[in-house]
């Protein structure tokens, strides 16, 4: 059975891993906010790229219903000079009415074929620049995208191995913490956006919310013999000399 650690010990290692996190955080800080641009920009392609293949398809709609246009057209041309060709040769009146009638429908067809063809052009052209526009707009944002990635990349080459060894201390620390105090460490940690959950006493006040600290108290963590935390934050506090026994063996 693994010896139980003292109060002192318990402080210590909450402090270690205060600073272990502390460190890991400002690398946090040199990447900035590169990370949630990157996702970010890269659920905006996604989106852009969704919207093209959707104007891809009604341009692509709207070429087709134009060409079936422009062959109905050519189709009642055909029609029309066939029907010229058999006037020729007609019998009677009624024959020479009934293509004479023919005749009249395509020219109508021709002319709703045409019409209909005009407004399409139109919206196609329209349906076309959105397109374009839309094809500009994400060319640019992934530039913007490539150029965030080679700068995030710059600064993960330069502190991967730094971080990844904090990383291992910041687990084998925690291992050491018992449950209750790790859940209490991070529901603190994850309260304050600087991440401080274990703070020094610093000219008299609390380190992490500045509020004085009494001398009765300041005493008391002097002690190492209870985990105190400021009654202003909720902070673990401890006292600058805490880690200096390590150092000293």
């Amino acid at each position: 059975m693994a010896k139980e650690l003292t109060v002192e010990e318990k402080l210590r290692t909450l402090y270690e891993l205060q600073l272990i996190d502390s460190e890991l955080g400002e690398i946090e800080v040199l990447k900035g906010e590169l990370p949630i641009e990157v996702s970010d920009l890269e659920d905006e392609i996604a989106g852009l790229e969704t919207r093209i293949r959707r104007l891809q398809a009604n341009v692509d709609e709207m070429t087709a219903e134009n060409n079936r246009h422009l062959a109905n057209m050519r189709e009642a041309e055909l029609l029309i000079e066939r029907y010229q060709m058999q006037m020729d040769n007609v019998k009677n009146n009624r024959e020479y009415d009934a293509l004479s009638k023919e005749i009249e429908m395509q020219h109508l067809e021709i002319q709703l074929s045409e019409k209909r063809m005009r407004e399409g052009k139109y919206e196609l052209s329209n349906k076309q620049q959105t397109l374009e526009a839309t094809q500009e707009r994400m060319t640019m944002k992934e530039k913007n995208l490539e150029a965030k990635k080679v700068e995030l990349q710059e600064i993960i080459a330069k502190t991967e191995k730094e971080e990844e060894k904090l990383k291992k201390k910041s687990e084998k620390a925690r291992k050491k913490v018992e449950d209750r105090l790790l859940n209490s460490y991070d529901r603190i940690r994850t309260s304050y956006r600087n991440g401080l959950a274990v703070v020094t006493v610093e000219r008299n006040s609390c380190g992490g919310c500045f509020n004085k600290i009494p001398p009765q108290v300041q005493l008391e963590i002097g002690t190492h013999k209870k985990i105190i935390a400021c009654e202003h934050c909720g902070r673990i506090l401890v006292d600058d000399h805490l880690l200096e026994p390590e150092a000293a063996k």
